[in-house]
């Protein structure tokens, strides 16, 4: 059984922001362009900078690894999905790390204030997944199925009503 591993680490964003003014190569060197973009768009790009640094770090311990052991600079880094979330993207040596602990998610957290930035990350195995919980459709097939078998259960009662009228009626005609 694998273990489920977590990770935290917290940047200073001044830090980033000499990176940003001194070296720009880093900020080329160190995020892939899908980073680069979102954090340029920001009002405050060393502070998503530095989140997306803490973030890497965080992700490594929470693999129990850090750069180098075949994982590069590059071989983590933070996406988007669709509402906003941001996630772990593992390739190269992460990605290998990951598989090989059986991890099969990364979930990460980030948050700012004017001055630090942290990230933290959970590597899940397969078997620490939470269940999924069950769709709105399944919930909405039991109450259908409930009813159907609430309307089953007052046919068969009203049925039987109507058998026994029947039955009383004919013995009444029968005595007549």
């Amino acid at each position: 059984m694998a273990e489920a591993g977590i990770g935290v680490d917290i940047v200073e964003i001044s830090r980033f922001e000499s990176i940003l003014k001194k070296n720009p190569a880093f900020i080329q060197k160190m995020f892939t362009d899908e980073e680069r973009s979102y954090c340029q768009a920001s009002a405050r790009p060393a502070a998503h900078y530095a989140c997306r640094f803490a973030a890497r770090e965080a992700v490594l311990k929470a693999l129990g690894t850090g750069f180098g052991q075949g994982v590069g600079r590059c071989d983590v880094s933070v996406s988007r999905d669709d509402r906003g979330k941001p996630h772990a993207v593992l390739t190269g040596g992460a990605e290998r790390v990951a598989r090989d602990l059986g991890v099969v998610e990364v979930v990460i957290s980030l948050s700012f204030t004017s001055d630090l930035a942290v990230a933290n990350a959970m590597a899940i195995p397969a078997d620490a997944r939470p269940k999924p919980r069950p769709s709105k459709e399944d919930d909405r097939a039991r109450i259908a199925r409930s009813f159907k078998d609430a309307r089953f259960v007052l046919d068969e009662l009203e049925r039987v009503q109507v058998q026994e009228d029947v039955s009383i009626d004919s013995d009444r005609l029968v005595e007549e």
